[in-house]
């Protein structure tokens, strides 16, 4: 039978390198092609360990996740059985074989799941091994069996299903990613899954990923997601049922003395953060428009005071590590740019404005900046206005901004040199945590540079980068806005821009939150009314972040 492995990965070649090293051999012994499928986007590291070890390799323009990798590792081999593994596993012996000989012996079954142990290096948490560990494991006993999924990390699909069923769902990311291709491949008739116990792999961590601040992290995320798949597949149980499991999985950490039962808790509150997340998308009872956060991002009173400490901690550690000063020294050699600064400002914001325009203009690169009073009209009114007075022209890059922002010093030096290194297309400064910001996402990440998003916010600072200027400019001819941020992240995963948020240079949004000024229900019928026919990306999608960069 001709088989096909694929194997998707992302900025882990360390990882990728001891994969292919278990791999190849048996893939050559039983004449199976390979195809790593390299969704970093931006390095390049993947291709020499693939080129390395002889096997194929074809890459994303930029992260598009994982599902899209299966996908194009699907689209670019031929094998009738196809094999998908993570980039983060060593194959036992006989593995290959294994799942050749189940394939032979169970010609009508479609889904077969080989076995996936855990390999945690280094010196990973103590564990009172009642908990399951941290990483994705499917361990059944010895003997072939039925099982209700494969996961990804170790799983062999026929190419009839796929022909059949059609492509993975490259919508859903870190969870339910294979389980939603299963069920459609179940209600389609079809489904059953072969547990194979000789087609067995270990899922690793290396002793960095192993720590438990690490696993910790990981865990929550994946909290995060896997509530997100139950809500979508309305199998989401009720907050206070989070909240139950949460307190049992304290309860089991506390019990048993049990560090390693602290990845559940990470898990259960990721749960439940995004459960109490979802209780805020709902205003009166009625869940609200699905191109909003669901939050005011409003911060008031010692929470204010906390993030502040914590704003100025981070300032500190910046200064005193040097951090600040080798990126200011390193902003100075990328090449002066042309940059066209548009902005509408208000009477009562005067100070805030002249503070704003004297730290642009400060800049080593040449900004021209124009600025214009509502006058009556909405703010994209006035930047289209704007932007017919002064166009962009031989331009580099475009800077809007609002009047009611705290730049740091020595901003847009900094700010353009990282949006460049990371070859955005879309770009903002990240909120600082005292600052009002109604995405999550938005929010300064710890130990991030920079990060890539599914999206870019219409304020209080964008920088459109001139790639996108022949496409977004001028701006359709809306009031508030609301929305069109939405609209323009479906453009850039169309045009295969990148978008991101910028950490180290981040900003503050110090006036009252969104719709304290005009009316919130106008804003949200204007943007029913702009996005009824026109693509958009949805708010949980809007949350999500790409790719962290964490070196610059």
């Amino acid at each position: 039978m001709s088989t096909s492995i694929v194997i998707p990965t992302r900025n882990r070649p360390g990882y990728l390198e001891s994969t292919l090293s278990s791999i190849v051999p048996q893939a050559r012994a039983h004449g199976c092609e390979i195809l790593v499928v390299d969704d970093s986007g931006t390095a390049e590291t993947a291709r020499a360990v693939a080129e390395h070890a002889g096997v194929r390799y074809v890459a994303h323009s930029r992260p598009l996740g994982a599902n899209a990798a299966r996908n194009t590792g699907l689209q670019g081999t031929s094998g009738e059985l196809t094999i998908l593994i993570d980039d983060d596993v060593q194959a036992c012996d006989g593995w290959l074989a294994a799942f050749l000989s189940a394939a032979e012996q169970h010609p009508r079954t479609e889904v077969f799941a080989g076995a996936i142990g855990a390999l945690l290096e280094g010196r990973p948490p103590r564990s009172c091994g009642r908990e399951r560990p941290p990483i994705t494991t499917l361990e059944l006993g010895p003997v072939d069996a039925k099982a209700e999924f494969a996961w990804s990390a170790n799983m062999a699909i026929r190419r009839s299903a796929l022909r059949r069923i059609g492509p993975f769902d490259a919508s859903l990311h870190g969870q339910g990613e294979e389980q939603e291709w299963q069920e459609r491949l179940r209600r389609d008739g079809g489904g059953e899954v072969l547990y194979v116990a000789g087609a067995k792999l270990l899922h690793r961590r290396e002793p960095r990923d192993a720590r438990l601040r690490a696993l910790l992290r990981v865990a929550y995320a994946r909290g995060e997601q896997s509530r997100r798949f139950d809500l979508r597949r309305g199998a989401a149980p009720s907050t206070m049922r989070e909240l139950a499991t949460l307190l049992g999985c304290v309860g089991h950490v506390l019990r048993y003395r049990c560090p390693s039962g602290l990845t559940m808790v990470a898990h259960s509150t990721g749960r439940l953060r995004e459960a109490r997340a979802e209780g805020r998308q709902h205003l009166g009872g009625e869940p609200i428009d699905d191109f909003l956060s669901g939050e005011s991002g409003t911060v008031a009173g010692l929470d204010r005071l906390r993030r502040e400490l914590a704003d100025r901690a981070t300032a500190g550690r910046e200064v005193l590590g040097g951090g600040r000063l080798r990126l200011a020294l390193a902003a100075k050699r990328l090449p002066q740019r042309r940059v066209l600064a548009l902005g509408v400002t208000r009477e009562q914001h005067r100070a805030l404005t002249e503070a704003i325009v004297t730290e642009l203009k400060s800049s080593r690169h040449a900004v021209e900046l124009h600025t214009a009073d509502p006058a009556g009209w909405g703010k994209f009114e006035n930047l289209n206005a704007l932007l017919e007075q002064h166009p962009t022209d031989g331009y580099d890059w475009l800077i809007v901004f609002d009047d009611d922002i705290e730049l740091p010093h020595g901003f847009l030096d900094r700010f353009l040199f990282l949006a460049e290194r990371f070859e955005l297309d879309l770009a903002q400064p990240a909120h600082r945590r005292a600052s009002h910001a109604a995405w999550q996402v938005t929010r300064r990440r710890p130990r991030s540079v920079a990060r890539e998003t599914c999206f870019v916010e219409i304020g209080p600072l964008t920088a459109f980068a001139k790639s996108t200027f022949s496409t977004l400019l001028p701006f359709p001819p809306l009031r508030m806005g609301w929305g069109l941020e939405a609209h323009w992240a479906a453009i850039a995963k169309q045009q295969g821009w990148r978008c991101g948020v910028v950490d180290a240079v981040a900003i503050r949004h110090l006036a009252a939150p969104a719709a304290s000024s005009y009316s919130r229900e106008r804003a949200i019928a204007e943007a029913r009314a702009f996005l009824a026919d026109k693509p958009y990306v949805r708010a949980d999608e809007a949350q999500r972040t790409l790719t962290t960069h964490r070196r610059w």
